[in-house]
């Protein structure tokens, strides 16, 4: 019924790792009666943060889900992590939600993680709430937040709440509309007076309500025309319109609290429920048709066609994958038939849970707005379309960012390889940011994240649910080896030892080509000098020998050999002696051809506070980096370097360590270059001693 889908709220807590997402997430649990204590992150009793990883760490690693009633109302939200190291899983989360409740840390104030799920929350289009949390903390500064939001985020955003007090004499909010004070209690029980506003918050109030109708008065034609004729709006006008507002982006109220000492959360629910749309208020939701050749829609109706998006993958070696949906239109009860539309197979499943963070209960149907899980999906995975199978339809998938953080993994125990290969699959079916590689070059299996704390965490999980132990190292950095100059060798390759001998001699010319050419082979003999069957000898043997440059035995790229010249023997030779002499013509070639090393060099782009900018700068050059350009994003600055990937294998680490967490950055391969003369010697010493520690074990 329509009636039922209007009172529904579904909403993502989201903002940078350690503003109090979960603190205040326990406290709505808390004051809706869904939880009989208030959960404490800080003393291992949250319900939300239940994972061993998140326990062990004291923050959110993965998304919990929770859903409640608030006066009768169904609301479910989303706790999400705000560390980048998980910002994938924010990301996919937030689509299960309508709206989202930003958090800004009344001390930190607005960092980059915050900025980078604001800009998640525009592009999924959800209306915004901002929930100003730690008030009762020492520096806590209302109006300083306030101005550091409106400069992020623009002038859109507007206080409905100003404290009473701070730091330590915090102890309730005021409703601006209506003037009533909110003063609480000692201890986190959430208990209440309602009081007048004190007189001397009455002028800071009255600028702020004037901000308000401003804002307001642009939901409508009709109200902006009062409002420009009279220069006010009634009381009535204003919350009738409130909430029009806040959906159409017009307005993005203001709030203010904690949520560990439970001080403004119950008003915030109040808004959530007066303020933040229902899936009715989202409206239709567009995807494509299976062929990609057609827009359809999905009303947020529960006698529409079923639809909905796997937002989350939970993967346990007993009890089996754990798909978390939400559901956009139409119906869901247990025991049911749906097809996967992004793969073209139907799934079954049994029991439908509704979820309460660690737990999970039993229910008999779902609709528009829920987020649900079942278990035992076969081929599904996050981001996938479950929908009717008569009327199926895709949902888009969201771009993830780019995993930045490498380390090379290998077993504890000899022949555990495969065991590592299939437990991080399935980590990897939850995790979609989380790579596994193995550089053929380098001969190592790489495991890559988002940065050193995912990285850990994930091997916190393989040992913990597969009983499997790895060491962790950075990577060795893939060098290349090329050539400078043009040179002509020739090579006889002779063996006469009794009976039948080998005979092959092949003159090559080999010279060097421009990046990214590779190996390239031209056959230039004429008069048959070297017969047509041992041609393909010669560059077999070439081929094989560049895997093992003779600098420090990196394979050699962009180079052209010429076969020119060459002899033969009628009874001597043979396909492999023409392989041999072409091997060894390569090798002497590239002792005269000027040799020197290439290093991979990554394109790194970085976002930082302005003060951090001269640091980030500072370091770079030192890390052989070139800036390619600079840009201000509010009070932030971005900047675009190439950097060689062997100064910035521990780049995650080191950026937070710089700017205190408050900076990030994304990274991706670019090109190759040669390296510099004196750290040449260096690698080529490094690369002999290895090869020589090798070959005596």
């Amino acid at each position: 019924m329509k009636e039922d889908v209007a009172n529904v709220r579904t909403f993502a807590i989201i903002s940078h790792g350690g503003a109090g997402k979960t603190s205040l997430a326990e406290a709505m649990l808390l004051d809706a009666g869904a939880t009989t204590r208030l959960g404490k992150v800080d003393e291992n009793s949250s319900i939300l943060d239940f994972e061993p990883e998140e326990v062990k760490r004291k923050t959110t690693i993965s998304s919990s889900i929770y859903s409640f009633t608030w006066k009768k109302q169904p609301f479910t939200l989303i706790d999400t992590p705000g560390d980048f190291n998980f910002i994938a899983d924010t990301k996919t989360s937030m689509q299960g939600g309508d709206s989202v409740v930003v958090l800004a840390d009344a001390v930190d104030g607005v960092r980059v993680q915050t900025e980078k799920v604001w800009e998640f929350a525009g592009e999924f289009g959800r209306p915004r709430m901002i929930f100003i949390s730690k008030m009762d903390r020492e520096r806590a500064d209302f109006a300083k937040t306030v101005q550091d939001i409106q400069n992020n985020f623009g002038k859109a955003c507007v206080p409905l709440q100003i404290p009473i007090g701070a730091a330590e004499s915090f102890k309730g909010v005021v409703d601006i509309l209506s003037g009533k004070a909110y003063v609480y209690g000692h201890g986190d029980s959430g208990k209440f007076d309602t009081k007048e506003m004190p007189a001397e918050l009455a002028e800071l109030a009255d600028q702020y309500r004037e901000a308000i109708v401003e804002h307001v008065a642009e939901s409508s034609d009709e109200l902006l025309e009062k409002y420009l004729d009279t220069g006010e709006l009634s009381s009535e006008e204003i919350k009738g319109a409130l909430r029009a507002s806040v959906i159409g982006g017009n307005l993005i109220p203001i709030t203010c609290g904690s949520g560990t000492a439970n001080i403004g959360v119950q008003p915030l629910l109040e808004l959530i429920a007066e303020c933040l749309p229902s899936p009715l208020d989202s409206g239709p939701i567009k995807g494509r048709s299976v062929k990609g050749d057609a827009e359809l829609t999905r009303d947020p109706d529960t006698g529409a066609p079923f639809s909905s998006l796997v937002i989350k993958t939970v993967s346990d070696p007993y009890a089996g994958r754990l798909s978390i949906l939400r559901i956009f239109s139409g119906t869901l009860s247990p025991d049911s038939t749906v097809l996967n539309a992004n793969k073209g197979v139907k799934e079954r499943f049994g029991q439908l849970l509704r979820l309460k963070g660690k737990n999970q209960e039993p229910i008999q149907t779902a609709g528009p707005g829920d987020i649900v899980a079942v278990a035992k999906l076969k081929e599904t995975v996050t981001q996938d379309t479950l929908c009717s199978e008569r009327d199926p339809i895709v949902f888009p998938s969201v771009e993830l960012p780019p995993a930045i953080y490498s380390l090379a993994v290998e077993p504890k125990s000899k022949g555990d390889e495969e065991k590592i290969f299939s437990s991080l699959s399935r980590l990897m079916e939850e995790d979609l940011t989380l790579k596994l590689d193995r550089n053929d070059e380098t001969r190592e299996m790489i495991l890559s994240g988002m940065g050193e704390i995912h990285i850990e965490a994930v091997v916190d999980k393989l040992r913990r649910k597969f009983g499997v132990e790895v060491n962790l190292k950075l990577p060795k950095v893939a060098y290349k080896e090329t050539i400078k100059n043009k040179v002509r060798v020739q090579h006889r390759y002779k063996k006469q030892s009794g009976g039948r001998g080998q005979y092959g001699d092949c003159t090559i010319e080999m010279e060097p080509l421009p990046k990214g050419e590779g190996f390239q082979f031209f056959d230039k003999i004429v008069g048959g000098v070297i017969p047509r069957q041992y041609i393909p000898a010669v560059e077999k043997g070439i081929a094989e020998a560049l895997h093992e440059g003779t600098l420090a035995g990196y394979p050699v790229v962009d180079f052209k050999v010429d076969l020119v010249d060459g002899s033969y023997h009628t009874v001597d030779s043979s396909e492999m002696a023409f392989k041999i002499a072409g091997s060894m013509a390569f090798k002497k070639a590239m002792a005269d051809a000027k040799p020197t090393l290439l290093e991979p060099i990554m394109e790194l782009e970085i976002t930082v506070p302005d003060d951090a900018m001269g640091d980030i700068i500072g370091d770079l050059n030192s890390r052989r980096g070139r800036v390619l350009g600079m840009a201000s994003k509010g009070n932030k600055q971005s900047v675009k370097a190439h950097t060689p990937l062997a100064e910035v294998l521990k780049y995650a680490p080191d950026l937070r360590s710089m700017t205190a967490g408050r900076g990030m950055f994304t990274m991706r391969f670019s090109h190759y270059e040669e390296v510099p003369g004196p750290l040449q010697e260096k690698i080529i010493e490094l690369a002999k001693k290895g090869k020589k520690e090798k070959e005596e074990k």
